[in-house]
């Protein structure tokens, strides 16, 4: 039996769904207890092998935790507790490289992730956790392989920048963080990455380009980002990820 659990968030409100609805797959709800806060997850159950789907912005409301006020430790430490062979996180970004356009899928290789926020489950006493390689090299390329084959092309060793939102980037912010070597720009993945990595869980990280970054859209540099056009651009993806998540498990 393998397991796989999922940190997702903008156009995966529907990504369990989606897994469902692969013959022979149920779903059921669940909490995990943490000393963060409880989190609502969904298992999906596929032949013997088992899914954990957690929507980094839950809350006990309607509303959507914004990405600044989400408690990343509780989120991975459910994730973690699930005991996976694997964590895959799913991220929606902005992309500021030619070989990622809006509505591709692509692999990140490392994170650029300079804000001030520390992220750690070790508060009390100092640990230092190697970041040398935050993504397994072996479901990267799994996940590289079947986008390939659906997409007809895949973006890999991606740098994603992470920055705090919830505004989106300016594009002078856009220029700086290109000259410092990102090729996409989030709001998530850098605690997430820090986080699983204190655990020591293998990681992969699949980047949905959702939107051209602050001033980079072909043609029309002064194109504003609407949050709802981005999270309709991410739900047109969900297929293709779910693909890479049959893939991993096999």
């Amino acid at each position: 039996m393998a397991r796989i659990a999922v940190l997702c968030g903008t156009g995966m409100s529907a990504f369990a769904s989606q897994l469902v609805s692969v013959s022979g797959a149920a779903a059921s709800t669940m909490r995990v207890d943490s000393e963060w806060g409880q989190v609502p997850a969904t298992l999906v159950s596929i032949d013997d092998d088992e899914v954990l789907i957690i929507d980094r912005h839950h809350s006990d409301s309607d509303l959507r935790t914004p990405p600044h006020r989400i408690e990343h430790r509780a989120n991975v430490h459910a994730a973690v507790s699930f005991q996976p062979k694997l964590v895959l996180s799913i991220n929606s970004v902005g992309s500021m490289c030619e070989d990622i356009p809006p509505g591709v899928i692509g692999v990140a290789a490392d994170v650029l992730d300079l804000a001030v926020r520390p992220w750690t489950f070790h508060d009390d006493h100092a640990t230092h956790t190697d970041r040398t390689s935050c993504f397994d090299s072996l479901a990267s390329k799994t996940c590289a392989k079947t986008l390939e084959v659906i997409q007809g092309q895949v973006a890999t060793n991606l740098v994603v920048a992470q920055c705090v939102g919830p505004q989106f980037e300016t594009p002078s912010e856009i220029d700086a963080l290109e000259r410092l070597g990102a090729d996409v720009v989030g709001m998530t993945l850098g605690p997430e990455s820090r986080l699983v990595g204190e655990r020591g869980f293998p990681h992969v990280a699949l980047v949905c380009s959702s939107n051209w970054a602050a001033g980079r859209t072909p043609g029309y540099p002064e194109a504003e980002i609407d949050h709802d056009t981005v999270d309709a651009m991410a739900a047109t993806m969900r297929e293709r990820i779910g693909e890479c998540v049959k893939a991993l498990l096999s």
